[in-house]
């Protein structure tokens, strides 16, 4: 691993706009890269955030940076766009609009770090992974197995660093990178050696203008391959079994994953804590042991996944199945975090959405559940058929009462108790009252009502948890 070369985008002038965790790795690798910059985002914190990170830069490359308002972008090679503004749909903010009456390509940072992987001379293989559910596990599990094997690897985008914030790596080397369907609508030359799309529900629908251009957008992540690649798909909602019937007719090798033994059988599929391969002369045969940080399903199927694109780069079965067996999990997702007297403690706070959550849901028989936040559309209601399992719910958040009224209709018993901070000590006192031996934090919410995401939302669980003691809280709320 090393730095890319000072003068790779010499020359070349980007407009950046929005200074998140995105943008100002772009911003940052951009200068150094000799690029010249025109920054900006609404927020003044942002602004004088970036002006910090800037005085860390030596003068000649800090010079290549200006934060002003970004009037024009006639001119400019490219304007990157944070993920999270829209350049179409629900309404393209007015900097993406200049963008497209220049003609100025509207970019990721995912697609500028493919640029100057292949400037600098690199021919370092890429990794795409998306879905609704199960990406970042998937992402992260694909790294540690890469690693484990030895092989130089660098996972970010969507999950932990930002794509501009990776290092250039060798020949040999992989990059991992978790793809939003935000990302993947800014993709222009950049494609992926292995792409993988795990699953589609419903998600970000006022971004895509319905189910339909979502998905559109997710099989971008397949862009560009060719026979020399490799695309990799769930097959076990409707969505991806329709697209996996265009993807296996080529250009790239298609490979069918699923959770569990399906009709008609995918290529691997998990059963019985293994990954099993469908062979078509000896049947099915097991490949690999799944570890016990990736329980259910839904995470043999991102074991699957990982499986294929690892045996597809080159790692040996002993490698991947090593690599399984010692994953450590994904933060905020399915993480035992605390037990006291008999009842676990887990965040699953990543669970941001009703289909991440029924993951989890399906894991415990019986279970004290904390939910809510800004919930997405359907709210809950998907998931009825687990209702059964729970002793009782705990609300919090700006649309406990839109998660109430689904809980009431099915004579599901909730509280509402507004806050992490009340929901926790009740739901323990309720585990203990009732020997329920799970507590779980599985929202099915967005966290931004409360929380600046899923992370802080998780880390205050923890918190809570720990602090535990044996003596039983008092419930407060509204009960239904």
């Amino acid at each position: 691993m090393s730095t890319f070369p000072p003068t790779l985008f010499e020359g070349q002038r980007y407009a950046v706009l929005g200074l998140g965790r995105n943008g100002v790795p772009a911003v940052l690798a951009l200068a150094r890269c000799g690029a010249t910059i025109q920054a900006w985002d609404d927020g003044e914190n942002a602004r004088t955030a970036l002006g910090k990170h800037c005085a860390t830069l030596s003068a000649d490359v800090a010079a290549r940076v200006t934060c002003a308002p970004i009037e024009t972008v006639m001119g400019f090679d490219g304007l990157v766009l944070s993920p999270g503004i829209p350049h179409s749909l629900p309404k393209p903010h007015p900097v993406a609009l200049l963008a497209q009456d220049a003609g100025v390509p509207i970019l990721s940072d995912a697609e500028l770090l493919y640029r100057a992987v292949r400037e600098a001379g690199s021919k370092a293989r890429f990794a795409g992974i998306t879905g609704t559910n199960g990406k970042s596990t998937t992402t992260t599990l694909l790294a540690h197995i890469l690693d484990n094997a030895g092989l130089p690897v660098a996972a970010g985008g969507n999950l932990g660093p930002a794509a501009l914030a990776l290092p250039l790596l060798p020949d040999n080397g992989v990059y991992v990178l978790e793809m939003s369907s935000y990302m993947l609508e800014r993709l222009d030359r950049l494609h992926f050696d292995s792409a993988c799309l795990l699953n589609l529900t419903p998600d970000h629908l006022d971004r895509h203008a319905g189910m339909e251009g979502y998905a559109l957008a997710k099989t971008r992540v397949f862009a560009g391959q060719t026979p020399d690649d490799l695309a990799v798909i769930g097959v076990e909602d409707g969505w991806c079994r329709e697209i996996a019937a265009k993807l296996k007719a080529g250009p790239a090798r298609c490979v069918t994953i699923s959770g569990a033994a399906v009709t008609p059988p995918s290529m691997l599929y998990g059963q019985d804590n293994a990954v099993w391969q469908n062979n078509t002369t000896a049947g099915p045969q097991k490949v690999a042991d799944i570890g016990p940080a990736l329980p259910g399903s839904h995470n043999a199927e991102n074991a699957a996944a990982a499986y294929a694109i690892a045996e597809f780069l080159g790692v040996s079965q002993a490698d991947i199945a090593s690599g399984l067996r010692t994953f450590p999990g994904l933060p905020h997702r399915q993480k035992v975090v605390a037990e006291q007297n008999g009842v676990a403690f887990v965040d699953d706070s990543k669970a941001t959405n009703a289909d991440a959550s029924s993951r989890a849901l399906g894991c415990y028989d019986r279970l004290v559940w904390i939910a809510g936040g800004m919930a997405k559309e359907g709210g809950i209601s998907s998931l009825t058929d687990y209702f059964p399992r729970i002793t009782h719910t705990f609300l919090i958040g700006r649309d406990a009462e839109q998660l109430a009224a689904t809980l009431r209709a099915h004579n599901a018993p909730y509280t509402i108790v507004d806050t992490l901070e009340a929901a926790v000590p009740a739901a323990y006192a309720t585990a203990q009252q009732s020997h329920t031996p799970v507590v779980l934090l599985s929202p099915a919410c967005a966290s931004f009502d409360q929380f600046s995401g899923f992370e802080a939302r998780g880390l205050r669980f923890q918190e809570l948890a720990r602090a535990m003691q044996a003596d039983t809280a008092p419930q407060t709320g509204k009960n239904g």
